[in-house]
């Protein structure tokens, strides 16, 4: 599938790969491949991104991913049906990390050097992407079809795509000048 991937979108996925280094996590994982994506000045994914303003709001979305992973990685929506239950992540999260430490709730266990795999999340976003660029009659995969993947495959990432303004449609907006309403089929595609 790599060899499909553009100049663009293979730098992408190296970029994700040096984010999951710096940060010495155990693997490759898609707040990685969005990060990595940030990072992009050219590009379609690039353009989008700055049409919708994540690129001016960076730092609000690494807080959004930081504390994502300090919650143990729960979506949003997990947090609201806890919520409704009466459970309250964020003071469960504080009295956890007063007795373990900071970020003890994070999934990103951290990893000594060597080669990082991609894991289940990244994969689902390449796999998800290629599917998005022949559904879109491409012949290449391209840093925007990566971009529509990490808002299309449901997770934190999706969901703080999602709290930017930057839904599967607002992108495929912003990438084609409309959206194409094929959101729910890729949200539902294996």
């Amino acid at each position: 599938m790599f060899e499909r991937f553009t100049r663009s979108a293979r730098d992408i996925v190296t970029g994700a790969v040096g984010h999951a280094e710096r940060a010495d996590a155990a693997s490759v994982t898609e707040e990685h491949l969005l990060l990595a994506l940030l990072d992009r000045r050219e590009g379609r994914a690039a353009f989008a991104a700055a049409s919708l303003g994540l690129t001016d709001r960076r730092a609000a979305v690494e807080a959004d991913l930081v504390t994502a992973r300090r919650h143990g990685g729960l979506t949003r929506a997990d947090t609201d049906a806890l919520a409704g239950l009466g459970i309250d992540v964020t003071e469960i999260v504080a009295r956890v990390e007063e007795v373990h430490g900071e970020g003890a709730l994070d999934r990103a266990r951290r990893r000594g050097a060597g080669r990082r795999p991609f894991g289940r999340g990244a994969k689902d976003v390449l796999a998800r992407s290629l599917r998005i660029a022949v559904g879109r009659q491409d012949r290449f995969i391209g840093d925007e079809h990566l971009l529509l993947a990490l808002t299309a495959c449901p997770g934190v990432v999706a969901d703080v795509l999602a709290a930017q303004g930057a839904t599967y449609t607002t992108v495929s907006r912003a990438l084609y000048g409309e959206g194409d309403g094929d959101e729910e089929r890729y949200r539902k595609a294996g």
